[in-house]
């Protein structure tokens, strides 16, 4: 009898679904009406849930990070900016970057993390009168590593800027205070709560589809910010609010948040620490840290398509993809909190043994 697929390709990182027996019924879909003459009170609520978490004053919602990013930068063109944007950035931030620079503003490429290249770059372009924008994501499991947003945030502030983050991937993953009885922090709010980073000149665009499960964007800030931009964005008048179902959604969400996301993120925690203690034993690593994209470090020159293709015929699924602007294979492992310890041990002993009866052991024999 053929073994079930263990599956290690869904970003759902909480395993948060939404039947909708568990959603609050709705009337209709969506009222008509653009979101710039009528908001439901339902979508104002979430907004100002989603913008506490994060630890900003105010929100407002949109179908999809990139309806935002598509706006955003257009409206903040209503003064002369000028965009500092982190390479490392994900594509959909750099899609709204690249409209705003056809729109005629000047955009200066860092490398991912290079807080000495943005002060170099902000030393020199940065006293053009200009209001520079500091862009960049919150995290990216692409890196691994935590973004020095503390750093970028300092360098604006130095400069009259501001720092505008797309924290999809940390959203309902990293919060505030962490330590041992909570490794990724409390609260599941992202990376400003992470850092204690706060102030009119921070705005945080995020979507709940990854940690919270709901295809539901936000962004949150000040709340003169916010409302600069639901006046002159033009999304609002010319695209559909979210949908009634998925504010729903949205506030199933953040209830199962508030009643167990500690508990679930710290399930998560234990979860990857395990994958990679598993593969420690046999000398192999993976990049993420503790996040839950896990993506395994292996030898240039290694046949990454052959070890994913017998991933497949172990009963083990991970994420085949490009790594980078080098766009090398890479095979990464998404871990949620819906899966067993049994399904983390299976994965380690597959990937082990794969490697093993490819010879790929850097030592020149198999793994024990």
């Amino acid at each position: 009898m053929k073994m079930p697929m263990i599956d290690f390709t869904s970003a759902l990182y909480l395993g948060f679904r939404h039947p909708s027996r568990f959603i609050r019924p709705w009337n209709c879909l969506t009222t008509g009406a653009p979101a710039a003459q009528f908001s439901p009170v339902e979508n104002l609520s979430v907004a100002r849930r989603l913008a506490e978490l994060q630890g900003c004053e105010t929100g407002t919602l949109a179908p999809s990070t990139l309806h935002l990013f598509w706006d955003l930068f257009s409206v903040l063109r209503t003064v002369p900016i000028e965009i500092y944007l982190d390479g490392g950035v994900y594509p959909i931030i750099r899609w709204g970057v690249e409209r705003a620079a056809a729109q005629g503003v000047r955009v200066h490429e860092f490398c991912t993390h290079n807080v000495p290249e943005l002060r170099h770059l902000l030393s020199v372009y940065g006293k053009s009168g200009k209001v520079p924008l500091i862009v960049a994501d919150g995290f990216s499991p692409g890196s691994g590593k935590p973004t020095p947003l503390r750093d970028y945030l300092d360098a604006a502030r130095a400069c009259g800027g501001c720092l505008i983050v797309d924290d999809t991937q940390a959203l309902g993953i990293f919060g505030r205070s962490p330590g041992t009885a909570a490794p990724y922090g409390k609260g599941g709010g992202g990376t400003l709560r992470l850092y204690g980073l706060s102030g009119p000149d921070v705005l945080v665009v995020s979507s709940l589809a990854k940690g919270f499960g709901v295809p539901l964007a936000v962004m949150a800030g000040s709340r003169e910010a916010i409302r600069s931009f639901e006046a002159d964005s033009l999304i609002r008048v010319h695209c559909s609010p979210p949908s009634t179902a998925v504010v729903h959604a949205s506030m199933h969400a953040l209830d199962l948040n508030e009643r167990c996301g500690d508990v679930l993120r710290l399930r998560l925690a234990r979860l990857v620490h395990s994958f990679r203690e598993g593969l420690r034993r046999y000398g192999l690593s993976t990049t993420g840290e503790l996040f839950p994209v896990q993506t395994l470090a292996l030898d240039p020159g290694i046949d990454v398509i052959s070890i994913y293709r017998n991933l497949i015929n172990c009963g083990v699924r991970p994420v085949l993809h490009n790594g980078g602007n080098k766009k090398i294979p890479r095979i990464s492992f998404i871990i949620t909190a819906t899966h067993t310890g049994d399904q983390i041990d299976t994965a380690v002993d597959a990937i082990v043994r794969v490697l093993c009866g490819m010879h790929l052991n850097k030592q020149g024999r198999c793994y024990p």
